[in-house]
Formats: C-alpha cells, structure tokens, sequence
C-alpha cells in the first residue's frame, strides 16, 4: 500500500475509534481535541513500520539522520516488510511510545509538560503531512507539526495519553493495509512459517500463504492499483469528514442537530 494510503487509513482509524459522531464507534472516546489532532498523529504512525525502508516517507523526512535510523531499522528487523511488519513489530513501536509517554519535566509557571510525547508527536505529525501532501518542502511539515504539538501542550497538556493508542492502531492498519496487496506480511515474525510443496504450487492457495512464508488476503491486488485507489477515496473522506466534525464541535457548533435533519431529509 501506498504511503499515503497508509496515512488516511491511520487517520480514518482514529476517527472511528475515537470519535462520537454518530458514524463512528467511539470505543474509546477522547476529547474534540483529541479526535482532530490524534488523527494526524496516527496517520504518522501508521507509516512507522515502513522505516524499514530507505527510500520511504520517514527515510527522507530528515536526512541524512532519517536515512541512517531507517538503515538500522531495517537491519535489525530484517529488511522491508519484516520485522516491523509484524505483531511483534506492532508491539514495540506501541511499547516505545508508552515509554515516551513517561518522559516528563516539570516546567516554571506551566507545570508537567510530557517532552516524550510531544516530541515523538511532532515527529509522527510531520510524517503524516508529508505522506498526505497537506504542506510541501521540507519545513513547513516541520512547522505545522510543531504547531499541532505547541496548541496542544498549551491547551490540552494531557491529550498526549492517548499516543500509545494511536500508535498501536497506525501500525496495526498499516500491517493490515499491506496484508490485503500481493506481497503479504510475516505476521508472525521472527518465525517464518513456509508453507508445504503442493500448497505452494495450488493456484489461490499460494497467494494467502505465500513461498516465503507471508500471510496475504490480497482483495487490494498490487500496492497502488486502482483497487486500493478505489477503497481508499471513502476511506480518506471518512476521515475528512470526522476530523472537520470534532473542529465543529470544538468551535460549538451543534453538530448534531444538523446531523439529524440531514438524516431526515435523506429518509423522506
């Protein structure tokens, strides 16, 4: 899947897990604040287990210091779509993430400001605004992520709970995005289950359990075909729409009751 398909999925994610809209779940709910600019983060997150690659979003988005940690990425976790492609894979990136979250000083005149979090938001942010061509250049995602993080710090300090979360459900998509392409993922990596002879050579049987030992649901076919374009325009205005509803809300809007006479309207 593309970069920034991952991106929207992550984003999408978030909204439907987090929001209260009426089209969403709302398993566990956050605050207005928390929907708009968790969104972002998590559409970053959703790119984290590409920085096994060295020519992805995060590999350029600060080099050459991006380059060099994406290279160690991929040689410890393998290569691209190894490690970091699987539950265990998933497990670490949200594990780092809590351990940020308790990365804190205490700040004259402001009180506890969450350094870890914020930093590892800003960073998360700024991938996502590059993978969705929101901003352009190599600064101005820096800017708008540094923005997203000050807003928040100064209006909402303890939003940043919630970034385990967002991580755990960014790469959880991103791991399922690319289970549904053709190359598949080693879900269970570092064992790699390959699969026996006549199961290989089975046409339909060999894609879901792929020779080198990947798991594939392969309903998108290859990364970036018109079949992943076409599930993913809902799926980002799923997200559009969630996001620019919590900015609503947030303003004081009554949401809702536009809502429902929209409903109406459509029912007649």
């Amino acid at each position: 899947m593309m970069g920034g398909h991952h991106a929207a999925t992550g984003a999408a994610a978030w909204v439907a897990v987090t929001a209260t809209a009426p089209f969403a779940f709302g398993w566990y709910p956050v605050s207005h604040v928390g929907v708009a600019t968790g969104a972002v983060v998590c559409a970053g997150a959703a790119l984290l287990p590409d920085a096994d690659h060295h020519d992805g979003t995060i590999a350029n988005s600060l080099p050459p210091v991006s380059h060099w940690v994406c290279r160690g990425v991929a040689a410890v976790s393998g290569g691209h779509r190894h490690g970091t492609h699987s539950i265990l894979g998933i497990a670490v990136f949200t594990g780092l993430a809590w351990l940020l979250g308790h990365w804190r000083t205490t700040v004259d005149g402001f009180g506890v400001v969450d350094v870890g979090a914020g930093v590892m938001a800003v960073l998360l942010a700024s991938y996502a605004l590059k993978a969705l061509r929101l901003v352009r250049g190599k600064v101005l995602p820096w800017l708008g992520a540094l923005t997203l993080a000050t807003l928040v710090a100064f209006f909402s300090p303890t939003e940043w709970t919630w970034l385990p979360l967002a991580v755990g459900i960014g790469c959880t998509v991103h791991v399922i995005g690319d289970m549904l392409t053709t190359g598949g993922v080693p879900l269970l990596w570092p064992v790699r289950h390959r699969p026996p002879r006549w199961w290989a050579s089975t046409n339909v049987l060999n894609d879901v359990w792929r020779r080198g030992g990947n798991v594939a649901l392969p309903i998108l076919g290859d990364a970036g075909s018109w079949r992943e374009w076409t599930l993913l325009v809902p799926v980002s205005a799923y997200a559009v729409v969630g996001v620019g509803w919590a900015l609503l809300e947030q303003m004081g809007f009554d949401t809702a009751d536009a809502y429902a006479r929209v409903a109406a309207t459509v029912g007649h």
